[in-house]
């Protein structure tokens, strides 16, 4: 899974999404790209799973851009514990997406086989995607 070699701080706060995404919005890399719809964190086990549903239908043919990365850490506190006592420690990474980002984008293939691909992937996904190509 994916996660930062280091960070600054070892605890985030949870913060909001707001807005829409001021950057990644246009396909840089790929033909087809799957992008998001709604403000969401995305946990790199999802990120994983998409990946390996989108390479597994391509057959590892063509090529695949991963555009998000989860960077922010989120803290849990033990089950059964009494409140208080501090925040819990960091147990997984997510990456916050805001609507318009790009999260995936698939070159080298048709556009059918991309379409089911990036449906595939779409599904591990806890959003709603939209599916885009390049004019």
């Amino acid at each position: 899974m994916l996660q930062p070699t280091r960070t600054k701080y070892r605890k985030a706060h949870k913060g909001r999404i707001h807005g829409k995404a001021g950057r990644g919005e246009l396909l840089n890399y790929g033909t087809y790209g799957l992008k998001a719809m709604e403000p969401e964190r995305i946990v790199s086990k999802q990120i994983e799973a998409a990946r390996v549903a989108l390479t597994r239908y391509m057959k590892r043919t063509g090529k695949v851009w991963l555009r998000i990365f989860p960077n922010i850490p989120v803290s849990k506190k033990p089950t059964e514990v009494r409140m208080g006592k501090g925040k819990g420690n960091p147990e997984f990474w997510v990456c916050r997406v805001k609507p318009g980002r790009i999260i995936f984008e698939v070159d080298g293939v048709d556009e059918d086989t991309a379409k089911i691909a990036l449906y595939k992937a779409s599904a591990k996904l806890p959003i709603k995607t939209k599916f885009i190509k390049r004019f």
